[in-house]
């Protein structure tokens, strides 16, 4: 699957969005890194800026509004749903917290923000007009979503109470994850932290962007400003690197592995 411009099935990561201290600084990381072209939203919504690839959307981006200090900048992931109404009660039934409740952005849809059991930050997105990000598995673009946290099978119970999710078990030995999937297509990844992680590391989702070339990519990030958290390794699903942003937000790159 590549360009989708329809309405993501519920449960289905279908947009993301970082708020930055400096969007410009954003676009001169991203744009070269991903090949990403920027539109800056209008009046309407201020700064928010959406990023494209081949004049599809991808992600958002977007400064703090109001006088309230803003969080440190990390990429949130939201899930699609068709009543945010419902979803946001089934997320309240299954043990998770609302932070930014329920509002609507113009048209375009729906939106609001939770922590799940285990502590990570997600968003929930009923479309109107905007119907989440048009284009995935290009170069540019998400590829996989996961959430790492401390208790992975109490986050894995969340979500699958919430929206239904089978799951397969990929486990290996001190290392718990489970692929999520809807109708047999797999949609996320929820994994559990093995020891070396420590017991500060966040319980966050985190983006898997994908790239032709994951050292080449990953060069350029600390040439852009950015950090190498976790070099270029082979795995069974390809090449991973998990780097950090400008302002120290974390994603991944995915690509084919060496010699394929």
């Amino acid at each position: 699957m590549t360009t989708h411009r329809e309405a993501w099935p519920t449960g289905t990561p279908a947009w993301a969005d970082i708020t930055v201290p400096d969007l410009d600084a954003a676009r001169a990381f991203y744009g070269p890194l991903f090949g990403w072209e920027f539109e800056v939203g209008g009046p309407e919504v201020g700064s928010y800026t959406q990023a494209f690839v081949d004049g599809r959307r991808v992600v958002g981006l977007g400064e703090p509004m109001g006088d309230e200090p803003a969080p440190p900048p990390a990429w949130c992931v939201y899930l699609a749903t068709d009543d945010l109404a419902a979803t946001s009660a089934a997320i309240a039934d299954a043990g998770g917290q609302e932070i930014v409740p329920a509002m609507a952005i113009m048209d375009f849809g729906s939106m609001a923000i939770f922590v799940d059991t285990a502590g990570a930050v997600f968003g929930v997105w009923q479309p109107g007009t905007h119907t989440g990000w048009d284009v995935v598995e290009e170069p540019g673009s998400v590829v996989w979503s996961e959430v790492m946290v401390h208790d992975q099978p109490s986050a894995l119970a969340f979500y699958r109470r919430v929206f239904g999710y089978t799951a397969e078990d990929l486990s290996a030995p001190g290392f718990e994850y489970a692929s999520v999937s809807l109708g047999g297509t797999p949609l996320a990844g929820v994994g559990g932290y093995g020891e070396q992680a420590g017991a500060d590391a966040p319980a966050a989702w985190t983006l898997y962007f994908a790239v032709t070339d994951v050292d080449e990519s990953a060069g350029q990030v600390a040439q852009l400003g950015g950090a190498v958290v976790s070099p270029p390794t082979d795995t069974p699903f390809g090449r991973m690197a998990i780097a950090s942003g400008p302002f120290g937000e974390v994603f991944a790159l995915m690509g084919p592995v060496v010699g394929d």
